[in-house]
């Protein structure tokens, strides 16, 4: 995948346009419709610029693995998938419908494409170790990448993941954290601060990159720089904005899961179709 920053820059916006889309489609349902605004353009980045995989072979033994361990966010995660080619675009408007294959999850085993059923939080990163342990096991270059929510770093599970990544020195793993201040209950700094996050993941061994997680060049970057650092695991902390892209939205804690009806829905895709 070699696309250039203006063609992933643009798939970001169709990446949210889905999203709003989708929540609207699930009526009395919604969804975690501003935890995925914020990644649109990490997943973006991964999908359309990074990472190595093979949609007629989902199971390509030598694609690099994904892991959206802030499972929550899935809203962000099926739209690159889709437009990836997946599967049809078509199928994103059933999203959290009866019967339909598009839960408010991942489940590996219901979409093609998706590596790790998710959720629970903290788990991600434990997983996507385990994967890069296998793949340094089997001789195999790939890489795997976690998307971990800067909330979620309130599980000690990460940071047992952390100390033991740094010990294997797992080069070929790269957590990427979606920083956007504020989880479920409030921001995160009145909840468990987690800050100076850099300090905290150099001082456990880990090779960080700081990024602005809205800027595709940044982002392309950073995730080109990991490939030059060896025997250390990698993480980028993309500082982002919840609810990203809709200004009524954009820092809201009420948008964590939210209904959106047919008025919002215009109004943010107007604004989403007009942004630079």
């Amino acid at each position: 995948m070699n696309f250039d920053a203006a063609v992933i820059k643009n798939m970001a916006k169709t990446i949210r346009k889905h999203i709003i889309t989708m929540t609207y489609e699930a009526g009395d349902q919604g969804g975690h419709v501003s935890s995925a605004l914020s990644m649109a353009e990490i997943m973006a980045a991964l999908y359309f610029g990074v990472m190595s995989y093979d949609v007629k072979v989902p199971e390509w033994p030598d694609r690099d693995r994904f892991v959206l361990s802030k499972g929550h966010g899935v809203l962000g995660y099926y739209p690159a998938l889709a437009e990836a080619g997946f599967f049809p675009t078509g199928m994103l408007k059933t999203f959290e419908k009866k019967d339909s294959y598009l839960g408010g999850h991942p489940c590996s085993k219901m979409v093609s494409g998706i590596d790790v059923s998710s959720g629970s939080m903290g788990q991600g990163l434990p997983i996507g170790l385990g994967m890069a342990k296998a793949a340094a096991m089997d001789k195999k270059g790939y890489y795997v990448y976690v998307l971990i929510g800067d909330g979620e770093l309130n599980e000690g599970s990460v940071w047992e993941a952390v100390m033991l990544a740094a010990q294997l020195k797992m080069d070929n793993l790269v957590a990427i954290i979606d920083k956007n201040g504020l989880q479920h209950d409030g921001f995160n700094s009145d909840i468990i601060d987690t800050d100076p996050l850099a300090c905290r993941f150099e001082s456990f061994g880990w090779d960080v990159t700081e990024c602005d997680g809205h800027d595709v060049g940044q982002l392309l970057e950073a995730f080109d720089h990991v490939k030059s650092v060896k025997s250390k695991p990698h993480v980028i902390i993309a500082g982002t904005i919840k609810g990203k892209g809709v200004s009524f939205i954009e820092n809201k804690v009420e948008w964590h899961h939210a209904l959106i009806n047919a008025e919002q829905a215009e109004k943010a895709l107007a604004e989403i179709d007009n942004a630079v």
